[in-house]
């Protein structure tokens, strides 16, 4: 009997609760000498996932924690690290909770209140954790971890099952993807930062971004995909303009990927940023080719640092918005944001309503009507965070 051709393929066994257990295969920076940042391209291997992502998704990551710190957290509290526990995903040991299971840099209120509790030289602790002392709590906790408040009382031991019990689940992180399948199939890119930073003189890492950086190369690194509604219109004739500075890149390097892939015909320009064109200009060789291509239209590069004024995205979009203003309500051009929202994004906004007043003629409540007409009709979306 012949196979039936349109019988469905066999479901994934792949799910957020399971991941996939995907494989390092690239790390390599995306900064030259002389950056401030750490940024990096990373590729991951997916062979055998039978799952399937859209250009504009993003990726949970789940990480493992610092073994360093592990081992001086098990240290700290006098422990062996091969005691029986109960974590937050069942029975296992000290040292594999605390690694895979357990949150071991930030606090949380149980374990704090446990400190202040025990704690003789901790009045001040006892204080700020009255509800109505929120943003003072917040203020001295900033840059402290487990860690710190485990040294700072020795004489508070806690043992290894209630230390366990004191701390949050390890929760895994959400990243841009930063490639199509189309273009890479069975893979999957990232660009991130890297977060390593010092304070009360002890250097503090990123947990999932240094895990990446410095500790993924010969363990599986479990994903899943988280579906967004951050989409290419579905017409590839339709005009997209994207504001992606630093690692905000990332959705629409895979846009340009998929727009090549598929033959798409529409027009587009693209606004990065970063602080310095000579170490930081991510994937310039990439939009170089792009753009010689003719798959991008425009790129318009801001640089913060390389003059005394600083020049950002939002500078560049005032400075062509006569183009963006053609783009957008001659041509029906869809509008997208990625990267941080507390200022960048805010100021791309109040940018575009400006040209809508420049540009379109529009006073401030018509600019804002538009705006949000752009936003209901699928137009103008935003990936931030």
């Amino acid at each position: 009997m012949a196979d039936n051709p349109t019988a469905a393929a066999p479901a994934s066994p792949y799910t957020r609760t399971n991941p996939f257990p995907g494989k390092l295969v690239v790390n390599r920076s995306l900064c030259g000498e002389g950056s401030d940042k750490d940024t990096r391209h990373f590729e991951i291997d997916l062979k055998g996932w039978g799952l399937n992502y859209e250009v504009g998704d993003s990726m949970t990551v789940w990480p493992m924690n610092d073994p360093a710190l592990v081992e001086e957290i098990i240290k700290t509290i006098g422990a062996k690290g091969d005691e029986q526990v109960t974590g937050p995903k069942g029975p296992t040991t000290l040292r594999e909770a605390l690694l895979r299971d357990c949150r071991i840099t930030q606090t949380t209120p149980k374990f704090l209140k446990a400190i202040a509790e025990r704690a003789s030289a901790a009045p001040l602790l006892n204080e700020l954790l009255d509800p109505s002392r929120k943003e003072d709590l917040d203020r001295y906790l900033w840059g402290m971890e487990v860690i710190d408040f485990l040294i700072e009382h020795p004489s508070i031991k806690f043992a290894p099952q209630e230390l366990v019990d004191l701390l949050a689940k390890l929760q895994p992180r959400l990243y841009s993807i930063s490639s199509s399948l189309k273009a890479h199939p069975e893979q999957v890119h990232f660009t991130i930062d890297v977060v390593h930073y010092e304070s009360h003189g002890r250097m503090r890492k990123g947990v999932c971004s240094s895990f990446l950086a410095e500790r993924a190369e010969n363990v599986p690194i479990p994903v899943f995909p988280n579906t967004s509604k951050f989409r290419l219109p579905e017409d590839g004739n339709t005009p997209i303009i994207m504001v992606g500075p630093g690692t905000g890149v990332a959705p629409f390097r895979a846009y340009l990927q998929e727009r090549k892939a598929v033959g798409a015909k529409g027009r587009n320009w693209l606004f990065f940023g970063s602080q310095k064109a000579s170490c930081n200009y991510f994937y310039k060789e990439e939009l170089d080719q792009m753009k010689k291509d003719g798959l991008l239209t425009r790129l318009d590069c801001a640089w913060s640092r390389d003059q005394e004024k600083k020049i950002y995205v939002q500078n560049h979009m005032l400075d062509n918005g006569a183009e963006i203003w053609k783009w957008l309500d001659g041509e029906g051009a869809h509008f997208f944001v990625c990267g941080d929202a507390r200022r960048m994004a805010k100021d791309v906004d109040a940018a575009l309503r400006k040209i809508m007043q420049n540009q379109g003629g529009k006073t401030l409540d018509e600019a804002n009507a538009y705006v949000e007409k752009l936003k209901s009709d699928k137009r103008y979306k935003r990936d931030v965070y």
